[in-house]
This record gives structure tokens, sequence and C-alpha cells, in this order.
């Protein structure tokens, strides 16, 4: 990397820095599991609300990749956070070559999108978007990975793909991590379940109703899933 970017990343991290909210970034710290054997364990937090993030990245568009990477290599959370928008930004604006350099960047930096709101904020439009013409092998790969980060942005990129009303792949995956014992899994799973049910009701209700899915699942994964369905609906899943 050469001097110009190393000036480049210095003076957005300075810029984050100069939003810093001490009091904000404590509630930060214990809404995101940040404590000892959380999920979040040692992740540090300078208080910033996500808008300002999103003007910083708009003062910096255009930041080169290996800009973004820097930062989403860094130990504060807005950091990273400003690294994966400035990475979506690029992926947007990027050309085929560098859409594929933008995809390949994220997944092998996937562990640095180390809490939910990174993942959740970037993999669906940078992973699920480049997928989305393509073999898909690398989501079950992520899936089985056996790492929550990775698992997450499995099931969270494929979000993509039910905006296109394209719902395989969601569901796949969806049956992959029926029984996975973390609570961010858990939700993922029902989120995306959920979001394909607002776009076509009769095939989450299959889905969850094949090999009565439905009573192997988590409770939290189901709730999460019926929680658009009608009451008399969600009454019969939840007294199963």
């Amino acid at each position: 990397m050469n001097k110009e970017h190393l000036v480049l990343a210095s003076s957005i991290k300075a810029d984050l820095e100069a939003l810093a909210n001490p009091e904000k970034a404590t509630v930060l710290q214990r809404f995101f599991k940040t404590g000892p054997g959380e999920y979040g364990e040692g992740d540090l937090f300078w208080g910033i609300p996500v808008p300002y993030l999103h003007d910083i990245v708009k003062q910096y568009r255009g930041t080169p990749l290996e800009e973004a990477v820097e930062l989403l290599e860094d130990p504060v959370h807005e950091v990273r956070m400003t690294g994966a928008l400035l990475m979506v930004d690029f992926y947007k604006k990027a050309t085929v070559q560098g859409k594929e350099a933008c995809y390949k960047t994220y997944l092998k930096h996937a562990t640095c999108f180390n809490n939910w709101d990174l993942v959740d904020l970037s993999c669906p439009r940078i992973v699920g978007a480049w997928l989305w013409d393509k073999d898909r092998k690398p989501l079950y790969e992520l899936a089985k990975s056996g790492n929550l980060w990775k698992e997450r942005i499995s099931m969270i990129s494929s979000f993509y793909f039910i905006r296109e009303k394209d719902f395989s792949d969601s569901l796949n995956l969806a049956c992959l991590l029926l029984n996975h014992p973390h609570d961010l899994i858990q939700k993922a799973v029902g989120w995306m379940l959920r979001e394909v049910g607002k776009r076509d009701h009769e095939t989450e209700t299959s889905f969850l109703l094949d090999n009565e899915r439905y009573l192997q699942m988590p409770r939290t994964m189901l709730r999460y899933a019926i929680e658009k369905f009608p009451d008399d609906e969600k009454q019969f899943f939840m007294k199963k």
C-alpha cells in the first residue's frame, strides 16, 4: 500500500474519532455483547451512530478497495463498519473485474465482519450480488465452516436472491442451519424465512410443514419466521 493510501486511511479514521461519544459507546458495547464469553467479546466502540458513518462514506466516496480493507482490519467497530460500507459503495460502482475483486476480498476477510450489523449491512450487496448469476457453492461452504460470522454471511447473503424472488438457496441454507445452537444464526435463518414468506406465504408455510421442520427448529428461529403470519397461524405453529 502506498503512502497516499496510508494518509487517506488515517484521515478517515481521524474523522471518525472526532465523532466519538463515550456515553453512547458504553451503551453500544452492552448492546453488541462485548463482554467476556459473549459473541462480540473485546469489540471496541466509539459510540458513532450509523447515519454518521454513511456521511463519512459519502465524503470519501471512491475510496480504493485496499483502503477499505485497512479500515476493515481495525479493532474499532465503527471503523470496521465504515470499511464495510466503503466496500459496498466500491462494489456498486465497480467494473465486472472490480466487483469480482471486491467479492473475493470480502470472503478473504470474512472474519473481520465479526458482528451481526457488519454482516447484515454488507454481505447481500456484495456476496449475494456477485453470486446472483453464478454457482452459489461458496455459500454452502460458508454455512459449513463452523465460524459464526461466516455462517451468518452465508444465510444473509441469500437476501439478495430473495429480493429477486429466488428462494431455493435460502431454503436450502435454512435446512443446513436448522438446528444451529447460536441465537444469531437462529435469528438470521428465521429472518430470511420471514422474508420469503412476505413474498410467497405458501412457500414459507410449505417449508415449515414439510417433514415438520417447525417442530425441529429452535423456537427463536420459528418466532422470527412466523412473525408476519396471521394470529391463527402463529398459534398453530407455536402451540405445536
